[in-house]
């Protein structure tokens, strides 16, 4: 990636850079290979990055949005994603979340529980409306990435239970309110390995031809989304293979005739278009270690801290330097608060500026306030010309 570094030091540290230019070649590799495998329906996952001229550039590309909250339905709304391509999942809508997605004719609820599902009859009755409902199955198929973005496992707290499949159907088909319109699957983030789809895809045949053989037809199968991102090498891999998870799926899975098959991408959508740029405050000589210490922190990227999470780490301001091994750490008081241990990096002084990769997803949306700092801003490559 090349970095505006002269127009980077008018800017104060941190922010969030995302080069557009690569986010539309991600979209248009994605519509593309979407069409080649039978017209797949794909929803970003707004959860991954809702900066507001990001979210209008994926809404322009033609992909529908993947909601978690009311607030990003407003937010994909407002970026201009039509309604009708608004999927609304979640295991604790609140009341007013679901009327909003009610009012708004959003495309449908991936509705995670009974519970959930009697509130949506009882909210879409009050309205004279009909709610369409997937529901999220929970197929006990395992992911082999970081145990806190596993979600398709048995005992953790998404999506209705293999068992209860028929049940929840069958009070959907009694509900005046309510029509039933498919099966929402997702089984975690950041998967590389394709044999982690593959297993998906042979559950869901299982669970099709269980319905199939009780007459009951799914309209839409939801795949959810969980493609990973090279944060090793972004500059080599700047594209996740989505061809490839397209046809994985598309070898395996028994679609019916008639069925739309739908995906949630979300990191793979944005992560490697953006980078969080901070600026070298110190560089501390330790007793055994050398710090270079930034003046972004945990409060502005918590995946290091939250998941030990690795990111590629480049000091854009001496490209060319001798390489010296640095703890390259933010200015929060946690001891959490670092970004990489025993790191190689080019030699960084004072003042340099620090770009850590592959940032685009789960950075800006997820950063806090903690120790009253402010927020990051996010800039595009067309904000900078």
């Amino acid at each position: 990636m090349n970095f505006p570094v002269e127009k980077f030091k008018n800017i104060e540290t941190p922010f969030y850079y995302y080069d557009t230019e690569l986010l539309r070649q991600t979209l248009d590799t994605i519509v593309k290979a979407a069409e080649e495998n039978g017209g797949y329906c794909v929803h970003y996952a707004v959860k991954a990055n809702a900066n507001p001229k990001v979210l209008a550039i994926i809404a322009k590309a033609g992909l529908g949005a993947d909601c978690v909250s009311g607030n990003e339905v407003e937010a994909a709304l407002n970026a201009g994603f039509p309604a009708e391509k608004i999927v609304f999942a979640g295991v604790a809508k609140k009341d007013k979340e679901i009327l909003l997605g009610i009012d708004s004719n959003i495309f449908c609820f991936n509705c995670e529980s009974i519970e959930e599902l009697e509130i949506i009859q009882q909210l879409a009755h009050s309205r004279a409306k009909t709610a369409n409902v997937a529901f999220r199955i929970n197929p006990d198929v395992g992911a082999h990435t970081h145990a806190n973005i596993t979600t398709g496992l048995a005992e953790n707290k998404f999506g209705i239970p293999m068992q209860d499949m028929e049940k929840v159907i069958m009070l959907a088909d009694n509900m005046p309110n309510i029509k039933f319109i498919g099966l929402h699957f997702h089984i975690g983030s950041q998967i590389l390995e394709m044999d982690d789809f593959k297993a998906l895809a042979l559950r869901i045949n299982e669970l099709q031809d269980r319905l199939n053989k009780q007459g009951i037809f799914v309209e839409n199968i939801n795949l959810g989304g969980g493609l990973g991102i090279d944060y090793n090498d972004p500059d080599k891999n700047p594209i996740p293979d989505f061809r490839l998870m397209f046809k994985t799926y598309n070898s395996l899975l028994k679609l019916r005739e008639g069925q739309k098959l739908h995906f949630e991408p979300g990191r793979s959508v944005v992560g490697q278009m953006g980078s969080l740029i901070t600026s070298t405050i110190f560089v501390k000589q330790g007793t055994h270690k050398k710090f270079c210490i930034v003046d972004a922190g945990m409060t502005d990227l918590i995946r290091p801290a939250l998941y030990d999470a690795y990111h590629k780490i480049e000091n854009i301001s001496n490209p060319d330097g001798k390489t010296t091994t640095y703890d390259i750490v933010g200015p929060i008081c946690e001891s959490s608060d670092v970004f990489q241990k025993d790191y190689p990096m080019n030699e960084t002084r004072r003042g340099d500026i620090i770009a850590i990769r592959s940032a685009g997803a789960y950075g800006e949306i997820m950063a806090s306030r903690y120790n009253c700092r402010n927020l990051p801003k996010g800039y595009t490559t067309e904000d900078l010309i």
